[in-house]
C-alpha cells in the first residue's frame, strides 16, 4: 500500500506501492526537465519531437511492462497509470502519444506476436529506436470496423496492401504500423475476414499524406496513411490471418481504459487551475471564488471527479487482476470523457475572457478533451454496448 496525493490530501490506492512512487517521481523529474519548458513549441509544431523519444528509452519510460529479455522492467500496470497522471499534470496528457505507443499499440505485438517479432519490435520500442501507430480508421469508415477497405491480398511471399487510413496519431513520426486489413473480401460478416499486418517504415507503396490540422492535441501528430501495392513480408502478419478483428476487440478494454484515466485526471487538473485562478482573480472587489454560483460549481465537480476516481480505481485493481470488465469500462469511458468536457466548459466560463486567451491553459484543455468522447468508440456506442449488455 502507498499514500498519493489527491486533492492536497493522502489516500490509500490499492495498486500503488512504494515502488510506484519512487517511479513516479523520477518521472515526474524527468518531464520537468525534457517536457515542460518545450510544450509549447510541440503545440506549435504539431508533433514532439523524436528526440524526446529517444530520451524517453533511455530512461526506461517505454514500454515498462516489457520483459527484461527485450530491455523492459516486467512493470505492471500501475506504472502505465503513474505515468498517465504525471503527463496530465503538466498539461499534455495524451498530446505526447507515450500510453498510445506504450500501453495500446505495442500490446498487440507482446500478446499476438510471436517470438521472432517480438524479438525484432519490442526492444526497439523500449529504446525508442520504434515509435508506432495503429490503422484502423478509413475515410469513410471509424467506429464501423467491419466496413473497412483497405486490401492485403497474398501473393507468394508478400502481401499487397490498398487502400487508405485517416486520423492515425504517431502518424507522420511513426516507423511501426498496425494496420487492420482485409484479408477476405467475401467473409460474412465483414468482421471475419479481417486480420492485422505490420508495416514498417520504408517499405515499397507505402507512403504517408498530409499532416492533419486538428482543433486540439497538437503536439500529437496526426497524419493519412496511403498503400498503393505496398509490399509487406508474410511474416509482418500479427497472430493468425483473419482474427484481427477479436484481437481488436480484447484490446479495447485498455485502450477505453486509458482513456477514462486520461480523462479524469484531465477533470482533475482542470479543477485546480481553476480553483487556483478564482481565489486570485478579483471582480467587483471581490475573488470569484467567494460568490456562490462559483462555489456550486466547483464543489459539483470536486464531488463528480471523486466518486468518479473511486469507481476507476476499482476498475483499475480489476483489470490488473484479468477480469473481464468491458461493460463497467464503456461506463467509465462515456460517463468520464463526458465529466472532463463539463469541466473544461464550466472552469473557462469561471476564468471569464482570459478563458479564451492562449496564455491560460484552460484553453487548451478546453480543445484537448474535445476529442475523448469520439476515439476508441464514440461515447454512443459505449452506450449501445451498455444497453446490449443490459439485455436490450
Amino acid at each position: 500500500m502507498s499514500k498519493v496525493a489527491s486533492e492536497g490530501k493522502q489516500t490509500t490506492r490499492r495498486f500503488l506501492g512504494e515502488e510506484h512512487q519512487i517511479f513516479r517521481q523520477a518521472f515526474k523529474k524527468f518531464l520537468e526537465k525534457e517536457a515542460v519548458p518545450y510544450i509549447d513549441q510541440w503545440e506549435e509544431d504539431r508533433l514532439v519531437p523524436l528526440t524526446f523519444w529517444k530520451k524517453l528509452g533511455e530512461q526506461g519510460f517505454l514500454c515498462p511492462w516489457a520483459d527484461e529479455r527485450y530491455g523492459g522492467l516486467n512493470a505492471d500496470f500501475g506504472y502505465s497509470v503513474v505515468m498517465t497522471e504525471e503527463l496530465v499534470n503538466i498539461g499534455i496528457g495524451q498530446s505526447a502519444a507515450i500510453g498510445l505507443h506504450n500501453d495500446i499499440i505495442m500490446p498487440y505485438i507482446q500478446n499476438y506476436g510471436n517470438e521472432e517479432q517480438k524479438s525484432r519490435w519490442i526492444p526497439g520500442a523500449v529504446s525508442g529506436e520504434i515509435m508506432s501507430a495503429v490503422a484502423m480508421t478509413e475515410p469513410g469508415t471509424g467506429s464501423d470496423l467491419a466496413a473497412i477497405k483497405t486490401t492485403a491480398v497474398r501473393q507468394g511471399d508478400y502481401f499487397v496492401l490498398n487502400g487508405e487510413k485517416t486520423f492515425i496519431s504517431n502518424g507522420i513520426l511513426a516507423n511501426l504500423i498496425i494496420v487492420a486489413v482485409k484479408t477476405d473480401q467475401k467473409a460474412v460478416p465483414g468482421h471475419k475476414g479481417i486480420s492485422l499486418i505490420v508495416v514498417e517504415e520504408g517499405t515499397p507503396g507505402f507512403k504517408r499524406g498530409k499532416k492533419l490540422n486538428k482543433i486540439g492535441m497538437h503536439a500529437q501528430d496526426t497524419a493519412e496513411l496511403i498503400f498503393e501495392d505496398a509490399l509487406v513480408p508474410v511474416e509482418n502478419l500479427l497472430g493468425e490471418e483473419n482474427k484481427g478483428f477479436y484481437y481488436l476487440m480484447e484490446k479495447l478494454q485498455q485502450e477505453r481504459l486509458m482513456i477514462s484515466i486520461t480523462a479524469l485526471n484531465s477533470a482533475k487538473r482542470i479543477l485546480d487551475i481553476t480553483l487556483n485562478y478564482v481565489k486570485e482573480r478579483k471582480v467587483f472587489g471581490k475573488p470569484v471564488g467567494s460568490f456562490q454560483n462559483t462555489q456550486f460549481k466547483l464543489a459539483e465537480l470536486a464531488t463528480e471527479i471523486k466518486i468518479g476516481q473511486t469507481f476507476l480505481d476499482d476498475l483499475i485493481v480489476k483489470h490488473i487482476a484479468k477480469e473481464n470488465v468491458v461493460t463497467e469500462v464503456s461506463m467509465s469511458k462515456w460517463w468520464i470523457t463526458e465529466l472532463a468536457k463539463k469541466a473544461a466548459n464550466e472552469c473557462l466560463q469561471l476564468h471569464g475572457g482570459y478563458g479564451y486567451m492562449e496564455e491560460y491553459e484552460i484553453a487548451r484543455w478546453y480543445r484537448d478533451v474535445a476529442v475523448m468522447s469520439i476515439y476508441a468508440g464514440t461515447n454512443e456506442i459505449m452506450k449501445s454496448i451498455i444497453a446490449g449488455k443490459l439485455g436490450i
